[in-house]
């Protein structure tokens, strides 16, 4: 993979196309991971490949690729996010003839709304991605000390406004 890298990196198109072949699944994941929507994922997803491609000539070391390439989207579906400013009203989906697990899925993603759009990136690299707290931190950018105190918060918030929910708090 290195070598397509690198051949990108000196203006190979069809380089740079199998290097987003191998990395489709990824990309959609993390994006699937912050979007809802997916119009809104494959928006991020185009807008990450024509930014990387416009931009490989800056990538330093191939080796940081991936990680390159997935703080592009991470950034991508963070500008999608802030132009939709995704409200997501609970009595807009209907009660009636939803089954318990619909229910339970309603509850828990209207706690997660209550989240900053931080904590909720987290909580999805972390549990839906299974990247640990060293690859968050390469991800967005940041100190892993960040990564893993905005983890625990966010956690401990989630528990405190899920266990409000469903005792009838909300």
């Amino acid at each position: 993979m290195e070598l397509l890298i690198k051949k990108a990196m000196k203006g190979d198109a069809e380089a740079f196309v199998q290097l987003m072949e191998l990395n489709e699944v990824s990309m959609y994941k993390t994006a699937k991971a912050i979007l809802d929507n997916e119009e809104d994922i494959g928006d991020a997803i185009q807008e990450t490949i024509l930014a990387a491609y416009k931009n490989i000539h800056t990538l330093k070391k191939a080796q940081y690729f991936k990680t390159w390439l997935i703080r592009i989207l991470i950034n991508k579906c963070k500008d999608i996010i802030k132009k939709n400013q995704k409200i997501i009203l609970i009595e807009s989906y209907a009660e009636e003839g939803c089954d318990e697990a619909i229910n339970a899925q309603l509850e828990v993603d209207s706690c997660l709304e209550m989240l900053s759009n931080d904590q909720q990136t987290v909580l999805n690299l972390y549990y839906h991605q299974g990247f640990n707290t060293r690859e968050i931190a390469e991800l967005l950018g940041e100190n892993e000390n960040t990564v893993k105190s905005r983890l625990t918060r966010a956690k401990s918030y989630f528990k405190k406004i899920f266990l409000k929910s469903i005792q009838g708090g909300f």
